[in-house]
């Protein structure tokens, strides 16, 4: 008998308890038995596998790690994993991610995992003639690099090119540059390319006569892009009396703001982080390094713009696209010590950093279509505070089914907020 076919669309989800969630992830083929343990805390992190990770531990710190349904990445099903703190971001990604599916899912492509380390050379006579010299020695200076690591190399990786500016009106001068290109394979690659940039170092002062000051990598991965596409029938996007074409309508006009505007860019672009950052959690990835890569390649052109575009193609669908940096890994760090990161990646089942730089960034191509329709019809407060309220109504102390009592009151009154939550629950106590 063949093997069950995965599907990322699991009805009625939302609506199991917690237990039986984990339980149809099992049954669906996402997870093992095994894991549900690592799931529920009870083989997760332990306090000496924190004692190890970083300094000075006093304890773990938990965030809620849901799933977003329904995505559908280069025809493949996908189940997402997400750990981040905010309400409506989960239900965000999968109802959008449902949306999309009807127009195929979506399309994504990703660059070779290459990173870019830089070398800062001061104190050097000749800017011009030391760069040149440099450049006269680069295929020995990447021999010389591609050495380092045996294992990287057979696997395919290593240093690629070796590139020299010069750098002129800054504050101390001018100096020279130079970009190590090193191919990184499945790992985020920050500890290959810094450990490179330092055996590169004492060559190049040697060549140039002057010294190399800082060695390290860019979290600018300009050259790792990661690019998403989806393409929507403008009848998928009606609901609520709102007609299709309204919303496409809607969602052009709300990314031209976007687009034109720094200040709704800031906002837009976290919205889209909203998703990308919550799955580069829980997979154990440097959700830092990809926000500064982010926002630095938004103002690339001079000007802070929007990360994503949204048009209307020549049969009237709705067309998105995102295109961002993404430096993540499969192997290595977090990725392979946090046993949540393991379990998630798992539950992905990508084989290579670049098929899970697709996933991430098709993720953020969702949270961005979910906030732009909800900020271009029925305005971004009444999905995310009905979501909000069941924080409110736990932070005023309520347990159980208290807590969707108190929730529903909250928003039946449009007054999501702490103080009337504890009212309601004083009520009820009486």
């Amino acid at each position: 008998m063949p093997p069950k076919k995965k599907t990322s669309r699991i009805p009625g989800f939302y609506d199991l308890p917690l237990q039986k969630r984990q339980a149809k992830l099992v049954e669906a083929g996402f997870l093992t038995p095994e894991d549900r343990p690592v799931l529920s805390g009870e083989e997760g992190l332990s306090l000496e596998q924190a004692d190890n990770m970083i300094e000075n531990v006093i304890g773990r710190f938990g965030l809620p790690l849901g799933v977003a349904l329904n995505f559908v990445v280069n025809g493949r099903e996908v189940l997402v994993p997400m750990a981040v703190e905010e309400p409506s971001i989960v239900a965000g990604a999968s109802y959008m991610a449902k949306i999309i599916r009807q127009g195929g899912g979506f399309t994504a492509q990703t660059h070779p995992p290459e990173m870019i380390g830089q070398l800062q050379i001061l104190d050097v006579e000749d800017l011009h003639a030391a760069q040149a010299q440099i450049l006269d020695h680069k295929e020995s200076l990447l021999a010389e690099i591609a050495a380092i690591d045996p294992v990287l190399a057979k696997l395919g990786g290593g240093p690629r090119e070796l590139e020299v500016r010069v750098l002129t009106g800054t504050a101390i001068g001018s100096f020279l540059v130079a970009h190590l290109i090193f191919d990184v394979r499945d790992a985020m690659g920050a500890n290959a390319v810094n450990t490179a940039c330092e055996r590169l170092a004492p060559h190049l002062e040697a060549l140039t006569g002057g010294r190399v000051h800082l060695r390290i990598l860019s979290n600018l991965a300009d050259r790792r892009l990661a690019r998403a596409s989806c393409s929507i029938p403008t009848g998928a996007l009606a609901f609520e009396g709102y007609s299709g074409e309204e919303v496409r309508e809607g969602i052009v006009a709300a990314w031209a703001f976007a687009d034109a505007d720094p200040y709704r860019a800031a906002t837009h672009n976290k919205g889209i982080l909203n998703g990308v950052d919550a799955v580069v959690l829980a997979t154990g990835n440097d959700w830092r390094a990809v926000e500064a890569g982010a926002h630095a390649y938004a103002a690339r052109d001079g000007r802070y713009r929007s990360l994503s575009t949204w048009d209307i193609g020549d049969e009237g669908n709705l067309v998105g696209r995102l295109e961002i940096p993404l430096a993540v890994g499969i192997v290595g760090g977090a990725t392979k010590t946090h046993p949540v990161a393991r379990a998630s990646l798992k539950m992905l089942d990508v084989s290579t950093a670049r098929q899970l730089a697709e996933v991430i960034v098709s993720v953020g191509l969702a949270q961005n279509l979910a906030a732009l329709r909800a900020l271009a019809t029925e305005g971004i407060q009444k999905g995310h505070m009905t979501l909000h309220a069941r924080q409110v109504a736990l932070s005023a102390g309520a347990t159980g089914q208290d807590i969707t009592r108190v929730a529903g009151q909250l928003v039946a009154e449009k007054a999501v907020r702490l103080d009337r939550a504890q009212e309601i629950l004083e009520d009820m106590k009486k």
